[in-house]
């Protein structure tokens, strides 16, 4: 394979790098400081700047201006954490090359296969070269995909210096899956007015409104009493666990929802007659909404234990990240430059809404506007997630044209 940015993608998806949502430490996972190693080697064995891992796992790295002028100082970032909410551990990827638009066996031996029945975007990648998962593991394009397409575009540039560009600032991150990516992330260090996250997905995405999003973990105390001898006493915290579930519309849930629909959602259960603890997820675009979805959830428990006259359900919540929105609509230029490179590449923009959220939302709250930009990868999360080759190389062409862009609109 004589692809450099397919070997990198490779390279770095066989890393396992999973973040753990229940560590304290940052990174979260000690494998995780693997990868940043690698990431600062190979931005050095490239020729940037400044390439350093600071005491949290990230990774910064400049590229210095080729103009005379002033341009603002620009960044692009990416997380190289994958999930923990599927095995990321032995990735062996597969790659399809002139896809055939048919159906792609993963893996017979668990009869999964990735068919455009069920995926029917898969169509539109009719002749291309596809890389998926071998049915065992996540592939790990969110955001490897993100981190490669950045590598190969910085080593373009520094090859081309007939490529006009300002200072470009980089960055990759650890823990973006557990929601805390940008919590420890120097942004007065990294010095940009702005930034790109690439980790999008379909190409053409471009994103700059997200949920505001808060968890809520419930613990339900029960009394556990001998079921023979159990009226008027026992009180099953499974049975109050599935009253509060019912409490909230059926219909506002993560597959029952789209667009700009809010929803609730339960990740977890877990429990005996004894106690019962939930994770749920709150999400709403607006933020007045919000408030009352998260005023509904506390008042669901209040209900609840004023009816056994005690604390029988205990939430204890936490907002997580809000709608970056409001903090991109003043800054507006930013969108319109990726927006005009996009068109320049022939590709179409997708401007809409992130039903999720990125790095780039605390981003934008700590001082540095930073929408998101596709990687290419779609599936997220699971066996059958896969990205497009072609795909990633026009998001790695897309980061050229910005910078490019960028310079020419302070050139006069």
């Amino acid at each position: 394979m004589k692809d450099q940015l397919l070997n990198r993608f490779l390279k770095y998806v066989k890393i396992d790098s999973q973040s753990d949502p229940e560590s304290d430490t940052t990174p979260s996972t000690e494998k995780q400081w693997k990868i940043a190693r690698i990431l600062k080697n190979d931005l050095e064995e490239i020729g940037m700047q400044d390439v350093e891992i600071d005491q949290y796992g990230y990774v910064y790295a400049t590229l210095p201006s080729n103009v005379n002028y002033e341009v603002p100082v620009i960044g692009f970032i990416a997380h190289y954490d994958t999930t923990p909410d599927y095995n990321g551990t032995g990735v062996n990827p597969q790659i399809h090359e002139n896809y055939d638009g048919g159906e792609i066996v993963l893996n017979r031996e668990k009869n999964l296969v990735l068919s455009p029945e069920y995926f029917p975007e898969l169509k539109k990648f009719k002749g291309q070269t596809l890389i998926t998962t071998d049915g065992n593991t996540l592939l790990g394009a969110d955001d490897k995909a993100g981190v490669t397409e950045i590598m190969e575009a910085l080593k373009y540039l520094i090859k081309h210096p007939e490529v006009k560009h300002g200072k470009i600032r980089v960055a990759f991150n650890p823990d973006e899956e557990i929601g805390r990516g940008a919590h420890k992330f120097d942004v007065e260090k990294f010095g940009a007015e702005w930034a790109y996250t690439m980790d999008g997905s379909d190409v053409g995405e471009l994103e700059y409104e997200n949920f505001n999003a808060a968890g809520a973990k419930v613990i339900i105390e029960g009394k556990s009493v001998h079921p023979g001898y159990a009226k008027n006493k026992m009180i099953n915290s499974i049975l109050i666990a599935n009253e509060f579930m019912s409490a909230f519309p059926g219909d506002e849930v993560p597959e029952r929802t789209e667009g700009y629909e809010g929803f609730y959602h339960i990740l977890s259960i877990n429990g005996v007659t004894e106690r019962t603890e939930m994770y749920y997820i709150i999400r709403d675009f607006d933020k007045e909404n919000f408030e009352k979805r998260k005023a509904f959830f506390l008042q669901v428990a209040d209900n609840i234990n004023k009816r056994f006259g005690h604390e029988v359900v205990k939430v204890e919540m936490q907002d997580q990240y809000y709608n970056m929105r409001e903090k991109i609509e003043p800054n507006m230029h930013i969108i319109d430059i990726a927006e005009q490179s996009m068109k320049e590449l022939g590709i179409r923009p997708k401007i809409k809404p992130i039903r999720g959220g990125t790095d780039g939302a605390q981003l934008s709250f700590k001082g540095l506007p930073c929408p998101n930009i596709f990687a290419g990868g779609l599936n997220f999360h699971g066996p059958y997630e896969y990205v497009s080759l072609e795909s990633m190389h026009l998001a790695k062409d897309l980061i050229v044209k910005i910078a490019e862009n960028t310079a020419k609109k302070y050139s006069s």
